[in-house]
């Protein structure tokens, strides 16, 4: 298999992205220099999936700062988040977006005795180590999830939980890619993920260019593929976890789990530990952004609806903990009770930093 592609690099000075709103058809990489255009890459989906979009603000955030005349620190925190604060206003649902803010403000607000330039140079040494680190949690994904896929000969995902959607191989897609290094080559169905086919332009996409067996489908399509037996498991990604287990992801995640539990699949959430939000104890509170009605009403630049007609178009839905058979992280698999194994997860990390075995 050959290896996925590195979708976000740091050089010298700017981002580099692969602008993803030109797959299939170009492979397009882009240079983003300001803290502006990694705000519009953003929003315009340039760069998506919640641990990449996480990365891209942590960049966005040296960016903003990097030739900003602060005369201290005092003056350069207010200035890092006002930065951050603006960033924040990209999207709305994908949680690692918030935490990358709140990490790289907080290892600034915790350095002591630094000049204006050496915090500086911290915060692009913190983004550089969330990307390293989001490679290594899909890589450990990868190995825990490949256990669940031992036995299974062809999986269904969602939208793009690829390469494309991390620093490197994914979330929902690290086991198969795992297990692709090791001789065993699954089988993916792909939903093509209505209304902007992350599916069929992305997840389809990356996994041709592996070499992985791919086989795309429309969403609505999922049941008969089910019924027919052709899959054995559901793999999907995450853009935020509660406290409950609960689970936002993209549009359709919900119906697809509903159709999991109707057929007897396990139902699988692969994300890594930054995609949790304990401060929400359900998945009720988590905010759902809603896009522009064209994504609906038009294919691409052509209309398929009638003018001026009403739409419903979230981004993303939740799917209520009871249907998740585990959720796959960089620290292990979590069964139910969600609230009990989540708790648990963060409670031994927290242990183990203290004891000062952390990062």
């Amino acid at each position: 298999m050959a290896e996925p592609l590195t979708p976000i690099h740091w050089r010298d000075g700017y981002l580099e992205i692969i602008d993803q709103t030109r797959l299939p058809e170009n492979l397009i990489f882009i240079r983003l220099r300001t803290v502006e255009e990694v705000w519009e890459a953003i929003r315009e989906l340039k760069v998506r999936g919640a641990p990449a979009i996480g990365i891209a603000v942590a960049f966005g955030l040296y960016l903003a700062i990097k030739d900003y005349p602060a005369k201290d620190k005092e003056e350069f925190c207010a200035q890092l988040k006002k930065a951050a604060d603006y960033l924040a206003s990209s999207r709305p649902t994908a949680v690692n977006l918030f935490w990358a803010l709140k990490r790289v403000q907080e290892k600034v607000a915790g350095a002591q005795g630094l000049s204006v330039g050496e915090l500086k140079d911290l915060v692009l040494q913190e983004a550089l180590a969330i990307q390293q680190e989001d490679e290594s949690m899909c890589l450990a994904i990868g190995r825990y999830g490949a256990e669940l896929l031992k036995e299974v000969r062809a999986i269904l995902t969602h939208c793009n939980a690829g390469t494309l959607a991390t620093a490197r191989y994914g979330t929902a897609l690290a086991p198969v890619y795992y297990l692709a290094n090791r001789g065993k080559v699954l089988h993916v169905f792909v939903d093509e993920t209505r209304p902007l086919l992350q599916g069929a332009r992305l997840t389809a996409w990356e996994l041709k260019q592996v070499g992985i067996p791919v086989t795309l489908i429309t969403d609505s399509m999922a049941a008969v593929v089910m019924h027919k037996g052709w899959i054995q498991a559901v793999v999907v990604g995450a853009d935020r976890i509660a406290a409950n287990g609960d689970v936002a992801n993209k549009i359709g995640t919900y119906g697809l789990a509903i159709l999991a539990r109707e057929h007897g699949l396990p139902f699988y959430v692969a994300a890594p530990s930054s995609t949790f939000d304990l401060d929400l104890p359900t998945g009720q509170e988590i905010p759902i952004e809603e896009r522009d009605p064209r994504e609906v009403t038009h294919f691409g630049l052509r209309p398929v609806a009638p003018e001026g007609v009403r739409v419903f178009n979230p981004a993303f839905d939740v799917t209520p903990h009871r249907y998740i058979t585990a959720i796959i992280t960089e620290k292990g698999i979590l069964r139910p009770p969600y609230q009990e194994s989540i708790r648990q997860m963060f409670f031994k990390e927290t242990a183990t930093q203290e004891e000062g075995f952390g990062r």
